[in-house]
């Protein structure tokens, strides 16, 4: 998706992948093969590049460190990057800021989180501080023996825990700030999870007032600023009774963000490389009054017919929608694609948006209706 992005600006990625069947490496004329964790073949790979940037925070921290020192421009850079790296680093730096953050405290040892339980309540969570997504990484612990377990199994991974946040749903603010400090913000979205992981993004978050939503833009906005982001960032909140509260941070382009290559006037990943590039950023307006992503998720067992064949009935029956297949290996749980549609109305548009992403992911319609 950013390929095709950097292709409308006159520009070639240069991706580095592990295999050559890497869903970037498929798409990219330029492709190095080599791994992130490995300082040598990131020297060689940057040594082609004008800029390096990422779709992932797994790059080691000193490596970029390292690079940047030898002159490369990394954007964002490692000092700021280390925040979406790190839980804990991040969790320190947004409460040092007066952001809205949970209670949390470092784990050396299950002590910590019986101590933390006892004194905020529980339940409470646990966060491996590095490494988690989409649900990995996080557990939900009602006792010191849960705990106890847990801790017991992730000995030398460093660890922190926080108080779980009485929710009402969850939002996401995505913002983009250039090396020259320009910043742009598209609207709020709210992500809806299931177990862990995002099935939905509903632009712009129904209900939000205007007031909650310029806070949100803006809390988002100064991090990038404080942090010395430079490129797309993602901060994904809670909101609660009593406002919002961050919950982790992203400094790429991020699912909660795909909607906007239909549904903005400027794609994340079209921002994204703006931002890296330093030109002027593009404007975020939406182009319809509700637009839905939906995640085309692995489906449990093997579906009826191939990805190709649901493609094309999924345009018979919805000519509006907006596919992005990964070419991704499906397996269960899995992200695999995205749908989009745009509407005047939420609730049809949702509607129609979860009927897309399920016919995709199962080779069944959920009211019913199936083609053999």
């Amino acid at each position: 998706m950013t390929h095709q992005a950097a292709v409308a600006l006159g520009q070639t990625l240069h991706v580095l992948a592990v295999s050559a069947d890497d869903p970037a490496a498929l798409v990219s004329p330029a492709i190095t093969l080599g791994h992130h964790t490995d300082l040598a073949a990131l020297r060689s790979f940057a040594a082609g590049c004008d800029v390096l940037t990422f779709d992932h925070e797994h790059v080691p921290t000193e490596h970029l460190r390292t690079l940047a020192a030898e002159g490369v421009a990394v954007r964002p850079g490692p000092g700021a990057l280390v925040h979406a790296q790190d839980k804990l680093v991040m969790r320190r730096r947004l409460a040092d800021m007066g952001a809205p953050v949970p209670e949390f405290a470092e784990v050396a040892a299950v002590e910590d989180v019986v101590r933390f339980g006892d004194a905020h309540g529980w339940p409470v969570v646990l966060k491996t501080a590095r490494g988690g997504y989409d649900g990995r990484g996080v557990w939900m612990l009602d006792s010191p023996e849960a705990a106890a377990e847990v801790v017991a199994s992730l000995a030398g991974r460093p660890l922190l825990v926080e108080r779980k946040v009485a929710m009402r749903r969850e939002l996401s603010a995505l913002v983009a700030r250039s090396p020259f400090g320009q910043g742009a913000c598209w609207p709020v979205v709210e992500t809806v999870q299931v177990d862990g992981i995002c099935v939905e993004t509903l632009a712009p978050a129904p209900g939000l007032s205007d007031e909650l939503e310029q806070q949100a833009q803006e809390l988002a906005l100064r991090v990038a600023r404080e942090l010395d982001v430079v490129g797309v960032l993602a901060v994904e909140l809670f909101e609660t009774e009593d406002g919002i509260v961050v919950n982790e941070l992203a400094m790429r382009a991020h699912n909660s963000g795909h909607w906007t290559i239909e549904g903005a006037r400027t794609s994340q990943f079209e921002q994204h490389l703006r931002a890296v590039l330093d030109y002027p950023l593009g404007a975020t307006d939406l182009v319809a009054p509700a637009v839905v992503m939906a995640n085309v998720l692995g489906a449990p067992s093997t579906p009826s017919m191939g990805m190709d064949e649901r493609i094309h009935h999924l345009f018979a029956r919805f000519r509006d929608a907006h596919v992005h297949y990964y070419g991704k290996q499906e397996r269960p749980g899995r992200k695999i694609g995205h749908v989009t549609l745009l509407g005047a109305d939420l609730a049809d548009v949702r509607s129609r948006a979860r009927l897309a992403a399920h016919w995709l992911s199962h080779a069944v319609w959920l009211d019913g209706y199936e083609i053999h």
